[in-house]
């Protein structure tokens, strides 16, 4: 018998909804056959079986919600390893993440009845393929005195074959991470901060929520971060976006301002290359693009997909591209590498008439804008007033990276973009 089990689609998946069954029992599945569709909070995945056999029996029903990762889900006769299987996107949604593929033993093992995720005292799972904890545990291996050496971080084969038993971990000392991270308040209850119960409708929360609520909380504690605010004037952009658009007419193409605002932050970071940095325990990280990443809302959050390279395309193929993104961003169609990763963000309110605000920080980028509103406002020029549209940005940095002088200099250098966008092109 050989159990098939919840993947883990991503390093920080616990748990997810087995959506829907593609095979029934008595059906007969070879390797690579799609036997389910399982939903996380960014996307619905479609799971393949690694090993041929007969489906012996459904241990998951359809539709069941907070199913948690690495318990069985199926079985299956005549199957070599009981691992979660590697998912792949579904046609009508893209995967959050590429899971890690856990390694295929020499010979037949029997598959261990039950499987769950191994925890470290303080309660983090630790990240480790079925067949990792299974040499493990015949071992006599502590996972959490083993550092992985797969894709982020996870325990593999080789990582555990040549350990030797009886490891502990560095520290004995169990802390919870809110002990780590200082935390001292307890969450409380709405009814114990003063809300009657009844008095409110609670909508629960989706995998999406849960996501966004955790990285930003995250992002916001851990990551010390300041604003600089600037205004600029954003006249001759409009004028100069009018012009562009009746060029590109013809082709069907329609350049925005906020097309122009994502040109403008590449060109200005690799003008400034300093500000296009992520912070990581080893060092500073300076990427060789700017891979910009827009804040796009979609119903129960937001997602950010990317527009790679942005500083080598022109304002027609940035147009397109964000258009495409935009769109299967809302239907949840995007693949993880359109979403996952960027060096800096753009978020903007201005089309809802927000005129100035601060983002929280996309980990790891190093930086994030928020665009307000071009509103009509009396400047002064000379000695001499005059009207012109103007528009506010606040450049939220992360300090470990982007220092107040270096932030300084790059919205130097957009306010110049901007301002010029002839500017672009030289």
């Amino acid at each position: 018998m050989t159990d098939i089990l919840m993947p883990a689609l991503s390093p920080t998946m616990e748990e997810g909804t087995l959506a829907k069954w593609l095979v029934k029992k008595g059906d007969t599945v070879s390797a690579g056959d799609v036997i389910a569709e399982i939903e996380t909070d960014k996307a619905t995945m479609e799971v393949e079986a690694v090993d041929e056999g007969v489906v012996e029996e459904i241990l998951v029903e359809a539709g069941t919600e907070g199913v948690k990762v690495n318990a069985p889900i199926a079985r299956l006769s005549g199957g070599v390893e009981a691992k979660a299987p590697e998912p792949k996107p579904a046609k009508e949604a893209a995967p959050e993440a590429a899971p890690a593929k856990a390694e295929r033993p020499a010979k037949a093992e029997p598959a261990p009845a039950k499987a769950s995720p191994a925890k470290t005292p303080g309660g983090e799972r630790i990240f480790a393929s079925p067949l990792a904890r299974r040499i493990a545990e015949q071992k006599g291996l502590d996972l959490a005195a083993i550092e992985g050496s797969g894709p982020h971080g996870r325990i593999i084969e080789r990582d555990v074959k040549d350990a030797k038993p009886g490891a502990k971990p560095a520290t004995t000392t169990a802390t919870t991470p809110s002990e780590r991270r200082g935390e001292t308040r307890p969450v409380q209850s709405l009814q114990q901060m003063g809300i009657p119960e009844g008095s409110y409708e609670l909508i629960p929360l989706d995998g999406m929520r849960k996501t966004v609520a955790r990285r930003m909380t995250d992002s916001f504690r851990d990551v010390p971060h300041f604003p600089l605010t600037i205004d600029l004037e954003i006249d001759r952009l409009l004028e100069s976006r009018g012009r562009i658009n009746k060029m590109l007419e013809k082709d069907g193409v329609k350049v925005s301002v906020n097309d122009i605002i994502l040109k403008a932050c590449a060109v200005a970071l690799m003008r400034v290359p300093e500000a296009n940095a992520s912070y990581s325990p080893e060092g500073i990280a300076l990427h060789h693009h700017a891979d910009i990443a827009m804040a796009v809302a979609v119903e129960g959050g937001l997602i950010t997909p990317i527009v790679r390279k942005c500083e080598t395309k022109g304002l027609a193929q940035i147009a397109q591209e964000t258009k495409d993104l935009a769109e299967r961003a809302r239907t949840r169609k995007l693949k993880p590498e359109e979403f996952q990763g960027g060096t800096f963000s753009v978020s903007n309110l201005g089309m809802f008439g927000i005129k100035s605000f601060g983002s929280i920080i996309n980990e790891p980028q190093g930086a994030i804008l928020s665009v307000g509103a071009g509103t009509k406002q009396p400047v002064v020029r000379g000695d001499q007033l005059a009207i012109a549209t103007v528009m506010s940005v606040t450049m939220t940095c992360d300090h470990r990276v982007v220092d107040g002088a270096t932030g300084a200099r790059w919205l130097e250098a957009f306010k110049a973009l901007i301002e010029e966008p002839l500017a672009m092109i030289v």
